[in-house]
């Protein structure tokens, strides 16, 4: 059975790079991801949200090799920003700055750059190795769900979004989950075809398109914010060698392995994202390391383990996105709407509509990667230049992108004028902050859990005491119940006040 899997893994990864037409789009998505990475202000979210519209002529597929490329080259791509100017480019690049800015003013940014991508394609590689093996384990384990468990599901999936995307208050991040599990209920229901909250507008009946909501939520906020600011881009500094060092590399390799399974981890937690598996994996390499106090002066492993762990996280994102419909980070929640929008629903029944999809996801972070490295190494010398352009000039540029790719879904006038107050409510959202991945995913796994309690409440006349009898159900009723206690501040002192006895009951027994 493993060596099936194995042999159909390498038959599609050889289909797919003896087409000339694919490698040409898996290249150049690549190198758009980079420059959306590399620019301050720009992200992979963004940018997988306007290639999302893009996209919607193409088969699923080649639509696939063009989002996750721009998805694994827009992770990678902060690290410029980062290690040159001492700008991340991405958030998720913020940790890569503490130690490739120094290593950048000792005149070694060339070949920080160089390991950066080294690790980084390593990363998403074994990123690449847990989807395909973990990925029949939890489809075999979804398949128990029913109605009760798919809503429970889709609602921890929001509310854990909420939880961990906070900056302060976790309500504000429960507050923005819920307003988008509102718009979800937009429209006719898919059970009864009722109308709901259309107040009257046709356009409204087949409910709220998924699209223009994520291009408003991502890239009007974006541009606002980018033009208000004016960011000043620093002098970027001059590259010499860029080839890594292939010694280096090798004494890091187990720094690298582990630094890629904390991304894995992380990415497979709904909601968290890259920039939290970049922070966990350096703060590990530091408290690990016999030396920390050479970390944030121009070390190695410190730039290693962020990056590596970062480009990790897009293949942990895959495995909830995939086998239980619920997305692991922001960019993996805009696949998730192009998934739909290309007719396939992740969840636990894609193996069986979809025998050989993720096998093909896989085969395409492991060509992304391979990618990635070559783009990322011809690329490092040019990218100075770019970044010495101020970057409110790129805002008028992707401003027309997200009118044209919310227009160019069912070029409809009407998701235009969705996008822009979309847009302008979640800027004001951001200011005041409130999270908007959350609002995102609410969106997008709002008519999962509307369609799925109403038939279950259906089926059982209206008890909600299938959700106590079925063990998986109970378990998902639990984690959601400690979910909410566990940011309540009794819990928290409750908690506080445990560890303080644990600490003096240790101190008198020594």
């Amino acid at each position: 059975m493993l060596l099936d899997r194995i042999y159909a893994f390498f038959e599609i990864v050889g289909s797919l790079a003896a087409d000339p037409v694919t490698l040409g789009i898996l290249f150049g998505s690549v190198f758009l991801g980079i420059m959306f990475g590399a620019m301050p202000g720009l992200t992979s979210t963004l940018g997988v949200a306007l290639l999302t519209a893009l996209t919607y002529s193409m088969d699923t597929p080649m639509a696939m090799v063009c989002l996750l490329a721009i998805y694994v080259g827009g992770t990678y791509g902060g690290s410029y920003a980062a290690i040159l100017i001492n700008i991340p480019g991405t958030a998720a690049a913020a940790a890569t700055a503490l130690d490739g800015y120094p290593l950048a003013l000792k005149g070694e940014g060339g070949r920080a750059i160089g390991l950066t991508t080294t690790s980084s394609a390593i990363g998403t590689a074994i990123s690449m190795l847990f989807v395909v093996a973990i990925s029949p384990i939890i489809s075999s384990f979804a398949l128990q769900f029913t109605s009760f468990e798919f809503f429970l599901l889709a609602f921890f999936g929001i509310l854990i979004s909420g939880t961990l995307t906070s900056p302060d208050l976790v309500v504000k991040g429960w507050i923005s989950g819920f307003l988008g599990l509102f718009l979800a209920c937009v429209g006719r229901d898919q059970l009864q075809f009722y109308p709901r909250f259309t107040f009257g507008i046709p356009e409204l009946d087949s409910g709220i398109e998924v699209v223009p909501v994520l291009i408003g939520a991502f890239g009007i906020p974006q541009i606002i914010e980018v033009l208000k600011t004016q960011v000043q881009i620093g002098k970027a500094k001059k590259l010499q060698k860029i080839v890594p060092e292939i010694g280096t590399v090798i004494r890091n390799f187990p720094a690298i392995v582990r630094s890629a399974f904390i991304g894995v981890g992380i990415g497979a937690v709904p909601g968290i994202g890259e920039d939290i598996a970049g922070w966990v994996s350096y703060g590990t390499a530091k408290n690990t390391s016999k030396h920390p106090e050479t970390f944030g002066k121009g070390e190695y492993k410190g730039v290693l383990a962020s990056e590596t762990a970062n480009n990790a996280c897009v293949g942990g994102a895959m495995i909830p996105l995939l086998n239980l419909g619920i997305p692991g980070s922001p960019p993996a929640a805009m696949l998730l709407g192009a998934l739909m929008l290309h007719g396939v629903t992740p969840g636990p029944m894609i193996t069986f509509e979809h025998p050989t999809f993720i096998m093909e996801v896989a085969a395409i972070l492991l060509l992304s990667s391979m990618a990635m490295w070559v783009v990322g190494m011809l690329l490092a010398k040019q990218v100075v230049k770019v970044l010495r352009i101020p970057t409110p000039l790129f805002m008028p540029i992707i401003g027309v992108l997200c009118i044209i790719g919310s227009y160019s879904l069912g070029l409809s006038i009407f998701n235009l004028y969705l996008m822009l107050p979309v847009g302008i409510v979640c800027y004001f959202l951001t200011s005041m902050g409130y999270p908007i991945a959350p609002l995102v995913i609410g969106v997008i796994l709002g008519p999962m859990a509307d369609e799925n309690i109403r038939r279950a409440l259906m089926v059982s006349q209206g008890s909600f005491m299938p959700i106590f009898q079925r063990p998986v159900s109970l378990i998902l009723f639990i984690i959601i119940v400690f979910t909410v206690i566990s940011q309540t501040p009794w819990y928290k002192k409750g908690l506080e006040k445990v560890k303080i006895k644990l600490f003096r009951s240790k101190n008198s027994a020594m």
